[in-house]
């Protein structure tokens, strides 16, 4: 059974998903305004939604070094309220330089507490000896679907866009310092059999995580994410362009795939302690491919908001499990192969943005939703690499020390 400092652990991370998911969405929803803001064009609009993505690796990166040698929650400490603020200077950048080093600023941290904060996740679920992270996760698609209300609601009081942003990220800011305190510290981050030393940690740490079996989990992650992009950049597109749906239908899309995530997360730890990641990963990635199918099939409207959905249910569950066999991967606790996953969360971003919308260029959407519905049906295969290994399983439970 857990003990309490292991309980304010969970509560602890809980906070740092939930001010995580609030700050992306915070921003995210706002693009359209920023973009009227600063007078860009599409083109350079699409650049500077790419700058994020890319300099957020770079942070997850940079979180796996500090991370192994500091511990997580030393790099979430600052980390997270820099992110806010980053957030908050967007909404107050009165010229394109000033918009585009706050979103360089944002991507550096969003990275960075990806990492963090999964890390943690993983170490809560060490010591618990059982699944939760899904858990976790399904709090940020909760606290991303909180800051989207937010927004359209902030959008009616006439509201300055850095009031907005100021609002809801500086109470989120004091949430995360607050919760940091709590949060597991380097010892308690790291099993007893990792015989580490300060001074010799960060070589040890890296060369203990061999690369192979980390490689199925970050294209499983990336392939995920060709998908979430997919879907978040190109879904009302594609509601619009393909199916002829009214303007008020169209951004439902979005809305069940984002619904459909949220909804199967708060169940999901359950079905893998029942079922095993290996085949909750194979499952989704079952649905996530009959979903797609449905996308690039629809005639009608209904038919392609039932396939979002479907994708919603299938992908939900893919990100934590990723997290998790990484966890089960690294001998020492030391964050180092979650990081190497989190990096291949930017990489399928990117690469979900040009492949789509590069196909739906030159051919049409249904082509282009092609891409991620193959990548999708190569999960399943890749889903085998999540099979807990019986050594990892031995460790699962780690108690204090």
């Amino acid at each position: 059974m857990p003990i309490p400092r292991d309980r304010r652990a969970r509560l602890a991370t809980y906070a740092v998903f939930a001010v995580q998911g609030l700050t992306f969405a915070t921003l995210l929803t706002q693009v359209a305004t920023l973009q009227k803001k600063h007078g860009l064009t599409d083109g350079e609009l699409a650049i500077l939604l790419l700058v994020a993505p890319v300099v957020a690796g770079v942070g997850s990166v940079l979180a796996g070094v500090l991370a192994a040698r500091f511990g997580s929650r030393r790099v979430l400490r600052p980390a997270q309220p820099f992110t806010c603020a980053a957030v908050v200077l967007a909404g107050l950048a009165t010229d394109v330089p000033t918009l585009v080093a706050a979103v360089v600023l944002f991507g550096l941290g969003l990275g960075t507490v990806d990492a963090g904060m999964n890390m943690q996740g993983v170490a809560v679920e060490r010591r618990y000896g059982r699944p939760v992270l899904t858990g976790f996760h399904a709090l940020w698609s909760l606290a991303a679907v909180i800051g989207a209300l937010w927004a359209s609601a902030a959008a009616d009081t006439g509201l300055s866009l850095a009031a907005t942003f100021a609002i809801a990220l500086v109470p989120a800011a004091v949430a995360s310092i607050a919760a940091a305190a709590w949060l597991y510290g380097p010892a308690e981050e790291r099993t007893r059999s990792s015989g580490v030393t300060p001074e010799t940690r960060v070589a040890n740490d890296a060369s203990r995580v061999p690369w192979r079996p980390v490689i199925p989990l970050c294209l499983a992650m990336a392939f995920l994410y060709v998908g979430d992009s997919s879907i978040s950049n190109f879904g009302s597109v594609f509601m619009e362009k393909v199916t002829h749906a009214p303007a008020g239908v169209v951004p439902l899309a979005l809305g069940a795939y984002q619904a459909t995530t949220f909804l199967v997360r708060i169940g999901g730890d359950f079905a893998v302690r029942r079922y095993g990641p290996a085949a909750i990963v194979r499952i989704g990635a079952v649905v996530a491919t009959l979903g797609f199918a449905a996308i690039v099939t629809a005639s009608a409207e209904v038919w392609a908001i039932a396939g979002f959905a479907l994708t919603g249910i299938g992908l939900s569950v893919i990100a934590p499990q990723s997290f998790s066999a990484a966890g089960r991967l690294d001998p020492t606790g030391s964050g180092v192969a979650i990081a190497r996953v989190n990096m291949f969360n930017y990489v399928g971003f990117i690469a979900g943005a040009a492949l789509v919308g590069g196909i739906a260029d030159a051919t049409d959407y249904r082509i282009a939703f092609a891409t991620p519905l193959v990548l999708a049906a190569v999960i399943i295969v890749l889903a085998r690499g999540f099979r807990p290994a019986d050594r990892a399983a031995s460790r699962t439970r780690v108690r204090p020390t």
